[in-house]
């Protein structure tokens, strides 16, 4: 009987050993599971709201308003044409006017509802900026990338696009009216849809290109 006992403890020893290594992977792969799910939602709630040119509606975090030096162009250090970055790059309501970000990486910034007139965005890099119903009087964007870039609502009046590159690019409902988009690389279908703005007119005060032919658009 203590013969039977002991090998029926050793049987059921020999059986919790060989199903603890199992036992350990599947609590392994859920504790990897959990901590894969949380790196997940923080990320989510991180992530920049960024334009793509072509959405409509966008969802945008609430403006951090106790920080007191986020109305400042900051180049990013990441080297992002994806607008990758370690913290909202967010511009909302700026009084920035006459600034510089000449050759600063500005994708992935929120720039509505600021003024950022006579501004220099020369060689710039504007990848998937968010910049609707803000203000772009007279701002040089000479030979800068604004790939799809949301300009919707904008008032653009006499910025200069001399060289720049618009692939992407929402103008609509925007005031175009002076701009100069003088050998600016703009798709066909991009093209299409900004020669449908009513205010492709008059010529740059600056630079004296007609706004209309500028663009590359039939006479109206």
């Amino acid at each position: 009987m203590c013969r039977r006992s002991s090998a029926a403890l050793a049987l059921v020893a020999g059986v919790a050993v060989a199903l603890r290594p199992a036992t350990e992977r599947v609590m392994s792969k859920r504790a990897w599971l959990a901590g894969a799910a949380s790196s997940a939602a923080a990320l989510l709630v991180t992530a920049p709201a960024v334009g793509d040119g072509q959405t409509t509606k966008f969802v945008l975090p609430p403006v951090d308003k106790a920080d007191k030096t986020r109305c400042a162009f900051k180049s990013s250090a990441m080297g992002q044409a994806n607008a990758a970055r370690d913290k909202i790059f967010d511009l909302r309501f700026c009084e920035m006017q006459r600034s510089s970000a000449e050759g600063f990486d500005l994708s992935g910034a929120i720039m509505s509802e600021a003024d950022f007139s006579n501004s220099n965005f020369r060689e710039a890099q504007l990848s998937k900026a968010y910049a609707k119903n803000s203000k772009f009087q007279a701002a040089d964007f000479t030979g800068a990338v604004v790939d799809r870039v949301t300009f919707e609502g904008s008032d653009m009046k006499g910025a200069v696009f001399e060289n720049a590159v618009l692939t992407g690019t929402s103008f609509d409902g925007a005031d175009l009216e002076g701009v100069d988009f003088s050998d600016a690389l703009i798709g066909q279908f991009d093209l299409k849809n900004l020669c449908k703005n009513p205010t492709l007119k008059s010529n740059n005060p600056k630079t004296g290109a007609p706004t209309r032919e500028s663009a590359g658009c039939a006479p109206s």
